[in-house]
């Protein structure tokens, strides 16, 4: 295995071991609830009523925090795929507390060689894996195994704001982020490489400033500052050239490319 890699999973045992002991409820790797932000909730708005009887991957699914409520959404089967050991075992237990083994399964694989048919997958759900990959070899098997009329849904930290890149940056030296993550930060370019492999491509952007209020979600009045925060995003988002400066952006891939697809052995 590539050293990369072999870090990556390293760091992602690492975090599930610490939020397992701390017995962290239904949060990610780093406790955090997505719900609370806009993005996330924008971002399951659109996948509700989508989900019914469709055959979902949960791509880089960590522990799980995601694969339960696509579930419940009505999915006929959500398979979660990671290459963390740890955090599979955390997902494992979580579906088991919730009573849905039969409709939710996780399997460890690589998110770059995905041992998946062709035109396997209704919908493909990204949770912010990208920066843990090779894109230049995850794009062509995402629209390898994503049906014809299927769509890839996903939420990406973005990489062109100087003030949430120097965090990045804070983050690698405290050893919060991998060296790989923190280079490999979604960035336009990957945007644009997708239509290499998807001929439809949609993006939402979010967090330009309301990120500031991350820190604060815990203290009180901490989610009214990031509600009103939200609030101001949503116009200044509306000028061009500041969605580049976003903190999140959500994206839907359709329409896969099969002729620039191929299946790797």
């Amino acid at each position: 295995m590539e050293e990369r890699k072999q870090k990556e999973i390293e760091y992602y045992d690492e975090k599930a071991g610490e939020k397992s002991r701390e017995n962290s409820g239904f949060c990610d790797f780093e406790g955090f609830q997505p719900q609370y932000l806009s993005s996330f909730r924008f971002l399951y708005y659109l996948l509700k009523g989508n989900c019914q009887d469709k055959i979902i991957l949960d791509y880089g699914c960590g522990n799980g925090v995601h694969a339960i409520p696509l579930a419940k959404m009505g999915a006929e089967k959500v398979i979660g795929i990671d290459l963390s050991e740890k955090s599979l075992e955390i997902a494992r237990e979580r579906v088991k507390r919730e009573g849905l083994e039969e409709k939710v399964e996780f399997l460890k694989m690589d998110c770059e060689k995905m041992e998946f048919p062709d035109n396997y997958f209704d919908i493909i759900f990204d949770g912010g894996t990208f920066s843990s990959l090779d894109l230049n070899l995850a794009y062509p098997e995402l629209s390898r195994i994503l049906k014809p009329g299927g769509f890839l849904i996903g939420i990406e930290t973005f990489g062109h704001n100087p003030f949430t890149n120097l965090k990045r940056k804070i983050n690698k030296i405290t050893g919060k982020r991998t060296d790989w993550a923190v280079s490999h930060i979604f960035k336009i370019g990957e945007l644009e490489r997708a239509k290499n492999y998807f001929n439809k491509i949609g993006v939402h952007f979010f967090h330009l400033i309301s990120w500031l209020a991350f820190p604060f979600l815990d203290f009180p009045g901490g989610k009214i500052l990031l509600k009103l925060l939200e609030s101001i995003d949503k116009i200044l988002l509306k000028l061009l050239p500041l969605r580049k400066y976003a903190f999140k952006t959500v994206f839907i891939f359709s329409q896969p490319n099969k002729q620039n697809a191929k299946k790797i052995i």
